[in-house]
């Protein structure tokens, strides 16, 4: 099968609303703002999305493919499960350390649609579901008989790292994380070794 094309009109309006719904919040900007910045009229907005709705879900799309493509990319070379799982953390960190770092796009769009029956809610709690099994298989291959509990630990290590590093120095945090992955490696090699 061939190549999908998406039309440039598309992608201008998407790459615009990555850009504007991460640094500035999703509830905050609209739709005018939108078409405006990606040069497009509202005619052309509306033929590739039903709504803000359906951009917003599609924005949180794009930013869980990126974020798959780089913890798959982290530990595709590791030599271990446990190199997996500090090269998946290291990915977070080179995240909260880069420039215009504004937390997590996920756990920022759940404070701005807490309706669990919401879509863009829905899109969040699947790219969540996407990330707790990816974590959890990597404490499976480290041999862990439990892996659900270590890797909801993980995640909530991540999510504070996220919501620190926008609030503090970020290499602290950063470090601190780190430290917190290796001290939970640690202990659950040692209870599995």
């Amino acid at each position: 099968m061939g190549e999908v094309r998406i039309s440039e009109a598309r992608l201008r309006l998407l790459d615009t609303a990555t850009r504007v719904f991460y640094t500035e919040g999703i509830h905050s900007v609209g739709i005018d703002r939108i078409v405006a910045e990606a040069s497009v009229t509202r005619a052309t907005l509306y033929r590739h999305f039903t709504g803000k709705e359906e951009l917003v879900v599609a924005y949180l799309h794009s930013v869980a493919q990126l974020e798959r493509d780089q913890i798959e990319q982290a530990i595709a070379g590791a030599d271990s499960a446990a190199d997996s799982i500090r090269a998946a953390a290291k990915s977070i960190t080179a995240g909260i350390t880069s420039p215009g770092f504004r937390g997590c796009a996920f756990l920022n769009a759940a404070a701005e649609y807490p309706d669990p029956e919401h879509p863009v809610h829905q899109a969040v709690l699947a790219h969540r579901q996407w990330f707790a099994t990816t974590i959890a298989d990597l404490f499976t291959q480290l041999g862990d008989a439990f892996p659900e509990p270590p890797a909801r630990h993980f995640i909530m290590l991540r999510d504070g790292a996220m919501a620190a590093g926008c609030l503090a120095d970020p290499t602290e945090v950063c470090d601190t994380f780190l430290k917190g992955v290796q001290g939970l490696l640690t202990y659950r090699t040692a209870q599995y070794s």
